[in-house]
């Protein structure tokens, strides 16, 4: 007799946020392969739609900071097996150059955004058979970054909320979190290009080195984390903040 073959996600419904580029984009197409019927959300219809399109998906256009959007959205969805809450924005600077619009635009983007999706998606998640919510954290919640004053306090609540959650509903959902180091997507891209836009070759050679193992991480690893985590392979693993920094936080 044969064994059914490991990270199978077939018959699942996932739903992703952030889910049109970089680690989103990755665990979309990680997700879709392994079985999982995906709904890419995003704030770019264009990409959404055009990667929904490439993997038989679907793709919603969702503001995750606003509440009525976010809860209409989810009671739109028969069922749901498994939230990505992934989508989330940076910010570089120490207390004195973090205005107040900062702190509070990457709070509602990186946390109140996570606490919306997980609110308005848990009766569906406690409806399924196996529930569950994977945040896409960060390194950035565990150890201090320099000049990252308000990324860093964001991801430290995604962190903190992880664990809560997960003992509220151990036994009947499992919450986990997921930390990459720096990640070479999108975001990191856009993020040279802002604030390092004379010196991006330079600076880009810098993130890599500054990973233990001489390189960023790639989306698709990350990705192939999140499937892990879904999977029932992980039916043990709750409440864990797994880390994928190449070595970062060991130092």
């Amino acid at each position: 007799m044969g064994t059914a073959a490991p990270f199978r996600l077939d018959q699942r419904r996932a739903v992703i946020t952030g889910g049109a580029s970089g680690i989103g984009e990755a665990t979309a197409r990680v997700l879709a392969a392994a079985g999982a019927a995906v709904t890419i959300v995003d704030i770019d219809r264009h990409r959404a739609e055009t990667l929904a399109g490439e993997l038989g998906s679907a793709a919603a256009v969702v503001d995750i900071t606003d509440q009525a959007g976010v809860k209409g959205f989810f009671a739109s969805l028969p069922a749901l097996d498994i939230l990505v809450n992934n989508a989330g924005i940076g910010h570089v600077g120490g207390i004195e150059e973090t205005d107040l619009a900062d702190w509070q635009r990457l709070f509602r983007v990186n946390v109140d955004a996570v606490y919306l999706c997980s609110k308005f998606a848990l009766p569906l998640l406690l409806a399924a058979p196996k529930g569950q919510i994977v945040n896409i954290g960060s390194v950035a919640g565990l150890t201090a970054v320099k000049r990252r004053f308000a990324y860093c306090a964001t991801k430290g609540a995604v962190v903190a909320l992880t664990r809560q959650m997960a003992i509220d509903y151990a036994g009947r959902l499992r919450v986990n979190c997921i930390c990459p180091g720096t990640v070479h997507t999108p975001f990191v891209e856009g993020y040279l290009e802002k604030f390092h836009g004379h010196e991006i070759d330079s600076m880009r050679a810098q993130l890599h080195a500054r990973q233990p193992v001489g390189r960023m991480g790639r989306p698709e690893e990350v990705a192939h984390m999140v499937l892990y985590v879904c999977s029932d392979e992980a039916e043990y693993v709750t409440g864990s903040i797994l880390t994928i920094d190449g070595g970062w936080t060991a130092q």
